[in-house]
C-alpha cells in the first residue's frame, strides 16, 4: 500500500469531518492505522482544528445528545465513552452539565417501564433489583433510578411532584 502524504491525509480527513462530527482522537487513530508519523499526525490534527473541521466540544455535545436520546445511555456510560475518546475533562463536565434533567428522565422512565413488562420476578423487591441492575448497566446513577422507581405509574413524569 502506498503511503499517504501529509496533504493527502489532510484532504481525506477534512472530507470525513465535513460529513459528520469527529474528535481529534478518531483522526489520530485513522492516521496511525495509515502508518503516519506522530509529528505528521499532530500537524494534520492542528490544521483540522484551526480550520474548524474538528472541535472536541462540538463533537462532545453531539455525541452526548445522540447517546442519551437514541442509545438510551446514562451519564456514567457517556462519560466513560468520552474518556475513551480522550475528550478533555473540562469539556466532558461542561457538556454533561448541559443535559436537561427532564429529557434525561424522559429517556429513563420509558426504558424502565418497557423493561418492567418483560422482566420476570417472584416479588416486587426482586423486580426492582433487576430494574436497578439494568439501569445501572445503561450508565444511569442509582439516585435517579431510585427516584424513577418510586414514582407512581400514573404521574406525569415531565412535571415536578410535591
Amino acid at each position: 500500500m502506498k503511503e499517504k502524504t501529509e496533504q493527502e491525509a489532510y484532504l481525506q480527513l477534512a472530507a470525513v469531518c465535513a460529513h459528520a462530527e469527529h474528535c481529534e482522537q478518531e483522526m489520530r487513530d485513522k492516521m496511525k492505522r495509515w502508518g503516519m508519523d506522530k509529528d505528521v499526525q499532530e500537524r494534520v490534527v492542528a490544521r483540522l482544528v484551526k480550520e474548524r473541521y474538528i472541535d472536541n466540544e462540538r463533537y462532545a455535545r453531539a455525541f452526548v445528545k445522540d447517546k442519551i436520546r437514541y442509545n438510551k445511555w446514562g451519564q456514567r456510560k457517556v462519560r466513560q465513552a468520552l474518556w475513551l475518546k480522550r475528550i478533555d475533562e473540562d469539556i466532558q463536565k461542561k457538556v454533561l452539565d448541559e443535559i436537561d434533567e427532564k429529557e434525561y428522565l424522559d429517556v429513563l422512565i420509558p426504558l424502565l417501564k418497557q423493561k418492567r413488562k418483560t422482566t420476570k420476578a417472584n416479588s416486587d423487591y426482586e423486580l426492582n433489583q433487576k430494574l436497578v441492575r439494568f439501569a445501572l448497566s445503561r450508565g444511569f446513577d442509582f439516585s435517579i433510578i431510585r427516584h424513577c422507581l418510586e414514582v407512581d405509574e400514573d404521574v406525569d413524569y415531565g412535571e415536578e411532584t410535591d
